[in-house]
């Protein structure tokens, strides 16, 4: 098998193709339908007349707290705060921007009258998060005082439209700092003309961290350090995924999270915990049969693990036809549809 490197997973994107809002309407984006080639031009309210009775769609039902916060150091200098998990109590987990950064102690004023008191970094001594302890209920305080945790690609500041549409309409569990952006195109009209179609409904959970983002910075695959992100399968769920398989519908992931989260689960038999998993070229897809996800970065792990899932030559042809189309790029782009390569069950 060939053996891939960074530079694989690479390629010029026009910077204005990066959406910078929402469509108008949840469905109102466009789907690419890359389960055959050439690929098919479509609208995403296109996306029920694809599947068939029988097929199970997974849905990630995290739901995006307003994780970022701001703030000061004793010494006046500002800061600012992603908070990637909440622990228990008021202890949390988050990511510092700032000039220099305080040493363990050191109260933090908090913009709207709270205090984050550093307690060291988590849960290495080395790594790039730190523990705090916050003066109150870490939910209460970010859904009063923090801002929609936007991607670092979306240059405008978090507005009332955000707050709305970078959450799903079925999110129920908070824990997420970045939307499972699949998810951002359904809307009711969209899910009842799935369940008129016999397409069955599960979720599962997958808290987004801010490490969806980070960079790879290795050329050798191997050598990245994937991001740990908590997952959660409910028995619901694994029912039917059982059932689905027994009478032959496909398992259609949306978003690339239900997929880490799937696929964990498949590989570790663990139906919760923490998941670094790091899916690429040669993986053993034991779940997902169909994947809608939306377009991504250059040489980020979600371009290897969607080249991983429908073949690397066939991805690269899609994304190549998304740009002379035109098709909106990232969390608020436009959707496409993929099939795994060499379907075969576990």
């Amino acid at each position: 098998m060939r053996n891939f490197t960074l530079g694989d997973f690479d390629f010029a994107l026009p910077p204005e193709l990066i959406a910078q809002h929402p469509a108008a309407e949840r469905a109102g984006s466009r789907l690419l339908d890359g389960t055959q080639a050439p690929p098919i031009d479509r609208s995403f309210r296109d996306l029920p007349s694809l599947l068939r009775e029988g097929d199970l769609m997974v849905f990630n039902d995290t739901q995006v707290v307003k994780a970022r916060l701001f703030g000061e150091k004793p010494t006046g200098g500002k800061l600012e705060l992603l908070i990637e998990r909440v622990l228990h109590d008021r202890d949390v987990v988050a990511h510092m921007k700032v000039s220099k950064k305080p040493q363990p102690g050191t109260v933090l004023r908090m913009a709207g009258g709270f205090t984050a008191t550093l307690t060291g970094r988590w849960p290495q001594d080395d790594g790039p998060l730190f523990r705090f302890t916050l003066s109150g209920d870490p939910y209460e305080l970010m859904e009063r005082h923090g801002h929609v945790p936007l991607p670092p690609y979306i240059t405008h500041t978090d507005s009332a439209e955000d707050a709305r549409r970078y959450q799903t309409v079925f999110a129920r569990h908070p824990g997420a700092v970045a939307a499972p952006t699949a998810a951002l195109h359904f809307d009711e009209a969209t899910l009842a003309s799935l369940d008129a179609r016999g397409v069955r409904r599960a979720t599962v959970t997958l808290h987004v961290g801010a490490g969806t983002f980070q960079p790879v910075k290795t050329e050798n695959l191997a050598d990245h350090r994937m991001h740990s992100e908590r997952y959660a399968v409910p028995q619901a769920t694994q029912q039917a995924i059982g059932e689905a398989r027994e009478r032959g519908g496909r398992i259609v992931a949306v978003g690339t999270t239900t997929v880490r989260t799937l696929e964990s689960w498949a590989l570790s038999g663990q139906a919760e915990g923490d998941t670094s998993i790091f899916i690429t070229p040669g993986f053993g897809f034991r779940l997902t049969d169909l994947l809608l996800t939306n377009f991504h970065l250059p040489k980020s792990t979600l371009m290897m693990m969607v080249s991983a899932l429908a073949g690397y030559d066939h991805v690269m042809a899609l994304y190549r036809h998304a740009i002379a189309q035109r098709y909106r790029f990232f969390s608020y782009g436009d959707a496409m549809l993929l099939a795994r390569a060499n379907r075969q069950h576990a």
